[in-house]
């Protein structure tokens, strides 16, 4: 089950598309695209690719809804592949909504982001503790995140977490807030950026090693006031790119 496309100077071309992955494509104000949950979402043994490529252009790009991961009872895991390439001044918006892991859930994501040095995205990935009556019950999780500017690893992260290690972790810290969201930047003047989000006291971001990736977490017990602030942050994205706030018709 795969989709690959890209822009090239804000033309669409569709490359792949191996059902059940779809999307919708909207382009009245910008490109805008909704990828569609396959099926009622991701089960043992599924195997999802989404590959695209931008090339002086701009794309916003969400999940029609949240992603829901279904338990597996075997040795197989569910498995989402992202690989992503931006270039020539390019620009990506990719907002994720939340990351549901039903009871007995194994799930693996991979994800890569190449950059160039002139192009910029604004990526956030959200974790839910799982459905209503459960409290993260999965099996297993496993996710490598990458980020590649121009062939040098500028930043990668994996997490191999099991849901008892989760559920114990946030029991510690007798902390209500288990709803996390990870957000990564990349703007031209990172520096400026960061003391922005700043001013508007979002206090938990800080720059990958090198300053080309700025990095943050927001954390709630609340799923919408988590998301609200996803959605604040990414303002201060689109102002700092001279652009007006973008309704995603999810309200």
């Amino acid at each position: 089950m795969s989709l690959k496309f890209n822009f090239k100077n804000d033309k669409f071309s569709l490359d792949r598309l191996n059902l059940p992955s779809r999307y919708y494509l909207f382009n009245d104000e910008e490109n805008y695209i909704k990828l569609l949950n396959i099926g009622e979402g991701i089960f043992p043994k599924d195997r999802i690719k989404t590959n695209f490529k931008l090339d002086n252009s701009n794309l916003i790009i969400t999940t029609e809804s949240a992603t829901k991961i279904y338990p597996s009872n075997s040795k197989y895991f569910s498995l989402n592949n992202i690989d992503i390439k931006i270039k020539n001044k390019s620009n990506l918006e990719f907002l994720n909504d939340e990351l549901i892991l039903y009871k007995d859930a194994k799930f693996i994501q991979t994800f890569k982001l190449e950059f160039d040095k002139d192009s910029t995205f604004f990526y956030t990935d959200i974790l839910s503790n799982g459905r209503s009556y459960e409290d993260f019950d999965f099996t297993s999780m496993k996710i490598k995140n990458s980020f590649i500017e121009e062939g040098r690893c500028e930043y990668i992260e994996k997490f191999d977490i099991e849901g008892i290690e989760l559920k114990n972790y946030i029991k510690r810290k007798s902390s209500k807030t288990n709803l996390f969201a990870k957000v990564y930047i990349k703007t031209i003047d990172n520096v400026a950026f960061l003391e922005k989000l700043e001013k508007e006291e979002f206090s938990t971001f800080t720059y990958s090693k090198s300053k080309r990736l700025i990095i943050g977490v927001l954390s709630s017990e609340n799923m919408a006031i988590l998301k609200d602030k996803v959605l604040k942050v990414w303002d201060i994205y689109r102002k700092n790119l001279e652009k007006n706030s973008f309704n995603m018709g999810k309200q």
